[in-house]
């Protein structure tokens, strides 16, 4: 690597200086990131990711700065991880990703974004997964708040990031604004999605309701992070027996921070009013022969694989229980009959080839 100092004559003692009060602030925090490893690392990144941000407006070093850093600090602290030049970037990343909206501080007032929020409260790993991924701080803190209060691991994060959750959370369309009081409505509506995304299963056509329950049921731990926290699963193809006729749910939940029962149905086909109707039933059914006198009034959630918003707006406009109606997706597969019909990719590349061959031929044949 070049030697930055060689290519900058008159700045060896300025950076110097400032490569010394890094090394003294690394020394300082040692102790402190043994005792609290998670926490005071993050301090210490966006602390370094300021400083660095901080350098880079003084000077035209640009990325040479960081790759500089990154050697002097490795010959310094060769015991110390995540001083590489790629890390160090991250570091940047993250003070310039939460602060872009405020300018650039000083690096002595620089202050972890949140304030006391619990940006610092998840491991590094996670916290790249999120600022790297998400296009706002407000993304960023919808991530954030989830991983703390469901346990994501990093690898449950990276899923919910690349099936953009934020988008969905909250989405369905439901009555509980007008079926449920304050705060119990809020709390419904944010606890369903729109689209719910299945693609831990897959299906091959032709399949049905019950297929798609008992592959979600055989699934029921990708399910349930799917749903989300405090669903419960109580049992599949639920029997009820009202007025002497038998009647089954599709999916039965109780939701243990909503207290209350979730009646979930699906439909392997585009939403019509009719569906609403039969929730509507269910949902009474379970209230007069499930629910507790300390439960809440049941919901009902009715999965289709398309909706059109406003007929569902209607449809729902006068049931008088409450309930959300959502989209989903899953894989689908050919069956083995169909696949050994279609062109491989070989198949249409060689295809296109010939074409382009014919095309050139007739081109060539036209000019002579």
């Amino acid at each position: 690597m070049t030697n930055l100092l060689t290519l900058q004559p008159g700045a060896l003692a300025d950076y110097q200086e400032w490569l010394n009060i890094i090394k003294q602030r690394i020394v300082s925090v040692r102790m402190r990131m043994a005792l609290s490893a998670s926490r005071e690392l993050i301090l210490f990144y966006w602390e370094l990711g300021a400083m660095i941000a901080h350098k880079q407006t003084q000077s035209q070093w640009g990325d040479k700065l960081i790759a500089q850093l990154s050697a002097d600090l490795h010959k310094a602290f060769p015991d110390i991880k995540g001083l590489s030049a790629s890390n160090l970037k991250y570091c940047l990343r993250f003070f310039q990703f939460y602060s872009s909206s405020q300018g650039v501080p000083s690096p002595d007032t620089a202050a972890l974004p949140f304030g006391q929020q619990p940006v610092d409260q998840l491991p590094w790993g996670h916290n790249i997964q999120i600022f790297t991924k998400c296009r706002s701080v407000a993304e960023a803190r919808f991530y954030i708040e989830q991983t703390l209060e469901q346990g994501w691991s990093r690898d449950v994060l990276a899923m919910q990031l690349k099936s953009n959750l934020h988008a969905r959370a909250g989405k369905a369309v439901t009555n509980f604004s007008r079926t449920l009081p304050l705060p119990q409505s809020d709390l419904a509506q944010q606890s369903l999605k729109d689209p719910y995304t299945f693609d831990f299963m897959t299906m091959t056509e032709p399949y049905n309701e019950l297929d798609v329950e008992r592959q979600l049921t055989q699934h029921i731990t990708q399910f349930l992070l799917e749903l989300g926290k405090g669903f419960a699963f109580i049992g599949r193809q639920y029997h009820l027996e009202v007025a002497g006729n038998d009647y089954y749910i599709d999916l039965l939940f109780y939701h243990v921070t909503l207290k209350c029962y979730v009646v979930v149905e699906l439909k392997n086909r585009k939403f019509i009013p009719e569906y609403a109707g039969k929730l509507n039933f269910y949902l009474s059914a379970v209230d007069s022969l499930l629910k507790r006198d300390d439960d809440q009034p049941t919901i009902g959630l009715l999965l289709c694989r398309d909706k059109n918003n406003i007929e569902v707006e209607f449809a729902l406009r006068d049931m008088n229980k409450p309930m959300g109606v959502s989209e989903y997706s899953l894989v689908e597969t050919l069956p083995d009959n169909l696949k050994g019909a279609l062109p491989t990719v070989e198949e249409i590349e060689s295809d296109l080839q010939q074409l382009q061959e014919v095309d050139d031929g007739n081109s060539n044949g036209g000019s002579q």
